[in-house]
């Protein structure tokens, strides 16, 4: 597909880099600026926006019936599932048009009863009213970008704050306000993180950076007093390390935890006596990984460690946290991944298999002694893969809510008895346009890897335009990194590719979370190339069984799945037509070998620190930018948030101007960068769809799928 003008070429400017007697020269170091406001980078940013929005014109038509036909399937005015908190219902709305959610909430007339799963929110004329405490649409006016971080009402209900990020730079303000009257208490906090706790009615926990954007520093605000009078609980100085918050479930205690990616130990704040400070619960102990929830006269303690590397569940008393009694054993087949904790039970949420399961277990009345568990009971779900996410359940409850969704499944939440193991469905997602589920087909299939390992992929089309002969596009997506899951979820959009008889794959390959904590440690530091040897033998299989073409076959992922995009790029390119790369973290080794870049220090323990040497070769050898070769390469398209505080814009900016130097090739390669926005793209809901419109119209611009009348 030959190119419609040339492209822009950056400007070349020799910065060498020596280091093991091994020189590198970066021409593009100069695209960096911190300050984001040199007038040649920018000007160059500008340039290749215009280049994509020049090639792509012609489909502009196409790409905005795609936007109107994807948001044509969302039911734009429409409430979240109501969470009864106290004497509330909780709860988020959106309004016809509007890209923000209200914050709400209704009185519960009878809040003395016991929360059932049968509970329904009254609405309607006789209902007590609603209260909007906070419309995002008005706050957002004023900015290009609106993020709230955090929502969170007092124990008592007659205040909330929240965290905003008007830039998308992840750094929030967070305001106070009356409940009921919505008026602000005090001045505004500056420069938080999203992390924020009440510590009992009057006074709140928080976590700030330092200047390379690592939460080093946990606070104690009372109110009515100035920010700079507030109390530093704890700095983490040790810049492996980054701190965070989590209240118990049981509103008795703040958790304060200080984790790198191999070790994590834990503080407790007792919230009835914050002046009290923090106490150690968990020690620090490198390899150790403990996380901590709390009932009643015992805190019950996750913990993993190299010889337990899915976890254990123990408990200990809250006078004596030295001696603990294993309530649930380490397996080797079975990972924990977190706990529910309430007043009666307790639900753990684990995975075998690559495939997500919670069981519950009855727990002895508070104040008995905890010495082992009763037999759990498992939550039973109807597809053959699926997505559950835990969700904020009431802890003197016996209602357990979850999130769960498949590829053909729309997001639902159910609310589960744990006492009968009765599950209630209290809101399915409406998708309009006339979805129908049973008109898609979900599958798992496993590919052998180049070692012999078998990884899964999740699968779905369209059974009734699906040929399944090879001729068939086909858009495979991975991650990879960080022992993050990327479970088979539900996606609106994506009808817009299926309908269009796309097959979509999910790759659960090594370096992510799906199979066990072992799945996360083969793919990361000297074993980080498995990430991509593993993709690349899905990408063979989905050929070899007929799913696609080489011809037909499109890639995508995103930040550390950009990375992986920019490997499997330079390694395979014969492999791929289409290649979409969303704020990619490509330029790894100069990245990783400067501390002053936000999140370098805290993520050696990920990718390895290249000051040692043998890190540094072997990161050097998949680093993207540096990899670049004279050869010809796909189809491809590179976002990028000038904003991003977790992938630098310069890195995929270096990656273009490099490949626009090397490519032998006449294929497309485009470049759009958001200068307002940051690593999760524009804050709109609707504004959010339409880099999927984009991003759709590009691919089907290559493969030749845009029909010559829109």
């Amino acid at each position: 597909m030959a190119e419609t003008r040339s492209p822009p070429a950056a400007k070349k400017v020799e910065h060498v880099m020596q280091m093991f007697g091994d020189v590198r020269v970066d021409n593009y170091y100069w695209l960096r600026d911190d300050s984001r406001c040199n007038p040649d980078m920018l000007s160059y940013l500008r340039e290749e926006n215009d280049y994509t929005g020049s090639v792509m014109s012609g489909t502009k038509e196409f790409e905005n019936k795609l936007f109107a036909e994807i948001r044509g399937r969302i039911k734009e005015d429409d409430i979240s599932a109501p969470l009864r908190k106290g004497p509330y219902y909780y709860y988020k709305k959106n309004l016809l048009g509007k890209e923000y959610v209200q914050h709400c909430r209704r009185l519960i007339a009878d809040n003395k009863a016991e929360p059932s799963v049968y509970d329904t929110m009254p609405t309607g004329p006789d209902a007590p009213p609603e209260h909007i405490i906070l419309d995002e649409n008005i706050k957002a006016q004023e900015f290009d970008y609106y993020s709230i971080g955090a929502f969170k009402a007092s124990p008592d209900h007659k205040l909330v704050a929240y965290a905003e990020d008007t830039k998308g730079d992840e750094i929030y303000t967070v305001n106070v306000i009356d409940s009921e009257s919505l008026k602000p208490l005090g001045q505004p906090l500056k420069g938080l993180t999203c992390y924020l706790e009440w510590a009992g009615n009057d006074a709140l926990v928080y976590i700030t950076m330092d200047e390379i954007l690592r939460p080093d520093k946990v606070w104690l605000h009372k109110l009515g007093t100035e920010q700079s009078s507030d109390v530093c609980l704890y700095h983490e100085k040790d810049d492996m390390f980054s701190l965070d918050l989590h209240a118990s479930e049981s509103h008795k205690y703040i958790f304060v935890a200080s984790e790198s990616k191999t070790t994590r130990f834990v503080f407790s704040l007792d919230v009835s006596k914050p002046q009290d400070g923090l106490k150690v619960l968990t020690p620090r102990v490198d390899g150790i990984d403990s996380s901590v929830s709390h009932r009643g006269n015992h805190f019950f303690i996750q913990r993993r460690s190299t010889e337990f590397y899915n976890s254990e569940l123990v408990a200990c008393s809250v006078d004596d946290t030295s001696k603990t009694t294993v309530l649930i054993p380490h397996r080797e087949s079975v990972k924990i991944q977190e706990i529910k904790l309430f007043r009666d039970h307790l639900a753990v949420f684990e995975r075998e298999q690559g495939l997500q399961k919670i069981t519950v277990h009855r727990l002895p009345a508070e104040g008995q002694p905890l010495n082992n568990l009763q037999a759990g009971r498992s939550v039973s779900f109807v597809d053959p893969v699926y997505s559950i996410d835990s969700t904020e359940s009431e802890f003197a409850s016996s209602v357990l809510r979850f999130r769960y969704s498949s590829m053909k499944t729309p997001p639902s939440v159910y609310d589960y008895d744990m006492d009968s193991g009765t599950s209630v469905i209290k809101k399915i997602d409406t998708v309009l346009g006339g979805f129908d589920a049973s008109n898609y087909v979900t599958e798992r299939k496993w590919v052998t890897a180049a070692d012999g390992t078998q990884v899964p992929m999740s699968i779905v089309y369209n059974k009734n335009l699906a040929k399944l002969d090879g001729s068939d596009p086909c858009l495979l997506y991975g991650y990879g990194s960080y022992e993050i899951s990327v479970d088979p979820y539900f996606k609106a959009s994506r009808l817009s590719l299926l309908d269009r008889g796309f097959i979509y794959v999910i790759a659960h390959i090594r370096g992510g979370g799906e199979m066990g904590r072992q799945w996360y440690e083969n793919g990361k530091l000297l074993k980080k190339k498995n990430t991509f040897t593993d993709f690349i033998a899905c990408a063979e299989s989905l050929i070899e069984l007929k799913y696609c073409s080489k011809e037909k076959l499109c890639v995508e992922g995103r930040s550390a799945g950009g990375l992986l995009m920019g490997a499997v790029l330079n390694m395979r390119p014969d492999l791929f037509k289409v290649v979409i790369a969303g704020v990619p973290f490509v330029d790894v080794l100069t990245t990783m070998l400067d501390p002053t870049i936000p999140l370098t220090t805290s993520e050696w323990e990920e990718w390895g620190d290249p000051r040692k040497e043998e890190f540094y070769f072997y990161m050097k050898s998949y680093s993207p930018v540096d990899n670049v070769t004279a050869q010809n390469y796909p189809n491809v398209l590179v976002t990028a948030g000038l904003n991003d505080p977790r992938v630098m814009y310069s890195e995929p900016a270096k990656f273009v101007a490099k490949l626009r130097e090397m490519k032998t090739d006449n294929n497309l390669l485009l470049f759009k960068c958001e200068l307002g926005a940051g690593h999760f793209s524009k804050s709109g809901r609707f504004e959010k769809l339409q880099e999927d419109a984009f991003t759709f119209a590009f691919m089907m611009k290559v493969l030749d799928m845009i029909p010559a009348s829109v």
